[in-house]
Formats: structure tokens, C-alpha cells, sequence
């Protein structure tokens, strides 16, 4: 059974990398990343929101300065269209998998529903 579900797993992956949606996502992100600059700004982002949830994953307070920098890279980013597209994109895969997600999960609810 075991075997079944990873062979289910590789054809879902494969499934995937096909869609409309991870191919704009694809798109979008090689866009982004063609502009270094747009592409720093978004590795930097990426590092601060990290950075933020360990943090606060861990129970430590975030310093004001921290939270004005965060909201400042922030900024900045939502201002670039390569980003916005990017991150359009990132939604429209999430969405997917989010209902392929409930479709999975039906059975596990139908238990605890009836």
C-alpha cells in the first residue's frame, strides 16, 4: 500500500509541475529573478518574515525597530509588479492545493463527521 500511495504521490507532483498554475508561478518567478535587485530585495524579505516567525515561534518578543523594519522591506516590496505577480501566482498554486488538499482529507472527515 505503501507503494501505491508514493506511486500516487510521483503522478500528484508530476500533476502539478503540468498545471496552468505552477507554470505561472515558474514564469513569474523567473521574471522576478531576472531584475537582481528585485531579487535581493525579495531573498532579504523572505530572511526577515523567517527570521520574525522563529522568533516568535520560540516565545521571544519582536523589537519595535524589528517590526518597523519588517513593515519597511514590506513596503517596498508590494510596490514591485514582479513580486506582485509572483506572489498572484504563488496563490493561484496554493488554491490548488488546498483543494486537493480537502479532496484528500474527505475521508478522514467523514470519520469524525458520522
Amino acid at each position: 500500500m505503501a507503494d501505491k500511495m508514493a506511486e500516487l504521490g510521483e503522478q500528484v507532483t508530476q500533476a502539478l509541475k503540468d498545471s496552468e498554475q505552477f507554470q505561472a508561478l515558474q514564469s513569474a518567478f523567473n521574471e522576478m529573478k531576472a531584475d537582481t535587485d528585485t531579487y535581493k530585495l525579495f531573498k532579504d524579505f523572505q530572511k526577515i518574515q523567517l527570521d520574525l516567525q522563529q522568533k516568535q515561534m520560540s516565545g521571544q518578543q519582536l523589537t519595535d525597530d524589528e517590526m518597523k523594519h519588517a513593515r519597511e522591506v514590506a513596503d517596498q516590496v508590494g510596490k514591485i509588479d514582479s513580486i506582485k505577480n509572483l506572489m498572484e501566482a504563488e496563490r493561484g498554486v496554493n488554491s490548488m492545493l488546498n483543494q486537493l488538499n480537502k479532496t484528500i482529507t474527505q475521508p478522514i472527515q467523514d470519520i469524525y463527521a458520522g
